[in-house]
């Protein structure tokens, strides 16, 4: 199945599909389901594929590309767009080059097409969870943002973005940034719609790529507000769609890119699934009114007597 593709504002000549496969579980998932999942979905037609350090898929993730091309799935490695991003052990300037060098070495890969800031926060090298109030820094943004553009401009990667940014850490960057973050990787669902930050994006040639489509319910942290809500229930219902379907179309309708989690065949082909209909005005109008609350806090960086007090002033009181 053909996948819509779009065009990055980074001067990378590869387009991203707007639908991939994330690798990131809780707990970690083992390394022969990501395989089987990863060539499972190629099979399928997926073509885009995210990681990150953090989630411990990268050796996977770069395993089952090589059996890709081994079984002849696909002809070379230019068919694929790959993602990973940097944790906030390395979110310091002297450790970002070397970082992505390790990924490359653990994915067997001599280049990503997109490497992403993963959190802007910093913590202590080597610090492991539950990390510690003074474990927790700010981010220098400057010296790690040029360290990243440096990235770019080795060849390592095509393309450098951020998950996690508000816009006033996104405003940061833009005020010196030589090459401008190309993607905001983002929890973005029915139930957490974004709009003032979409908005900001829009304006300023970021692509938002949305995470947690469906709420992340499978995560400790994640919400079942999508898959449970009414509203959706009752669309999919007049479509003959599932509220999963639903969902995932409602982000494609934004213009944005959608990072779907799924290690289940049935369920990937379903979410390939959303490319042949579309949602009325009243439907658009419907879910515009679902109530919003965000599911991933990142409460792990928040304490009374560390950098972040609060949700508030973590996420700079944007909504």
């Amino acid at each position: 199945m053909s996948i819509p593709q779009v065009t990055l504002s980074s001067g990378n000549a590869k387009t991203m599909p707007v639908l991939g496969l994330g690798t990131a579980a809780d707990p970690f998932p083992g390394p022969e389901t990501v395989v089987k999942a990863v060539l499972e979905a190629i099979e399928l037609g997926y073509r885009m594929f995210d990681t990150a350090s953090f989630y411990q898929t990268e050796a996977a993730l770069g395993e089952a590309i090589l059996q890709a091309l081994s079984l002849g799935l696909i002809k070379s490695r230019e068919d694929v767009f790959i993602t990973s991003k940097i944790w906030c052990c390395d979110n310091h300037g002297d450790r970002v080059l070397p970082a992505l060098r390790t990924t490359l070495q653990k994915m067997k890969m001599d280049y990503l097409d997109q490497y992403l800031i993963h959190f802007p926060a910093s913590l202590k090298p080597g610090a492991t969870f539950p990390y510690k109030p003074e474990e927790v820094f700010s981010i220098d943004i400057k010296s790690v943002w040029t360290a990243m553009e440096e990235c770019q401009t080795l060849g390592l990667t095509k393309s450098i973005g951020v998950s996690n940014f508000t816009r006033k850490k996104l405003a940061d960057i833009l005020a010196f940034a030589k090459i401008p973050p190309a993607v905001n990787q983002v929890e973005m669902n029915p139930a957490w719609q974004q709009r003032k930050l979409m908005e900001f994006c829009n304006a300023n040639g970021i692509t938002i790529a949305a995470y947690s489509p469906l709420g992340g319910p499978g995560a400790c942290w994640g919400s079942k507000g999508v898959l449970e809500s009414e509203v959706l229930k009752e669309i999919s219902t007049s479509k003959g769609k599932s509220v999963a379907q639903v969902a995932l179309r409602w982000v494609y309708e934004q213009g944005v890119v959608i990072v779907m989690k799924s290690f289940n065949k049935e369920r990937l082909k379903q979410n390939l699934e959303i490319f042949d209909w579309e949602l009325t005005d009243e439907d658009s109008k419907r879910i515009a009114e679902i109530p919003q609350s965000r599911a991933s806090l990142a409460e792990m960086f928040i304490s009374e007597t560390g950098l972040f007090k609060s949700l508030e002033q973590l996420w700079d009181g944007e909504q």
